[in-house]
């Protein structure tokens, strides 16, 4: 029998959930989404802190304020996602996160555009 490809998709996963509900595998699967959770935040710090490796000879020869407002906003920005991670926040809790995420992503990419002004 051909099935469409994604009605057979849904099929599978239709299938796990039944399992997962019949062998009474919830405890489980929660502990394996906050395993996955914690693998993606590992993940997002290997992604920067190699980011960081090729690039930090660049950033020592900036002036002490530039670098400070640049580690500092990379420092806020993990704990940003660390916090909503691990802190299921919704509301205006997830709107202070947006708005903490966006003003260190600025206050970063403003201070080495600042840098790399050459004029």
């Amino acid at each position: 029998m051909r099935l469409n490809p994604t009605v057979r998709g849904f099929l599978i996963i239709a299938a796990i959930a039944a399992l997962i509900l019949v062998l009474r595998l919830e405890a489980t699967l929660a502990v394996l989404f906050l395993v996955a959770r914690i693998a993606f935040l590992v993940a997002i710090a290997f992604f920067v802190y190699f980011l960081w490796r090729e690039r930090r000879s660049e950033i020592s020869t900036w002036p002490a304020r530039a670098r400070w407002v640049f580690y500092g906003g990379a420092g806020v920005i993990i704990a940003d996602l660390a916090a909503i991670f691990f802190v299921n926040e919704s509301g205006l809790d997830a709107v202070a996160f947006v708005i903490a995420l966006a003003f260190s992503a600025f206050a970063m990419w403003r201070t080495w555009k600042d840098q790399h002004t050459y004029s």
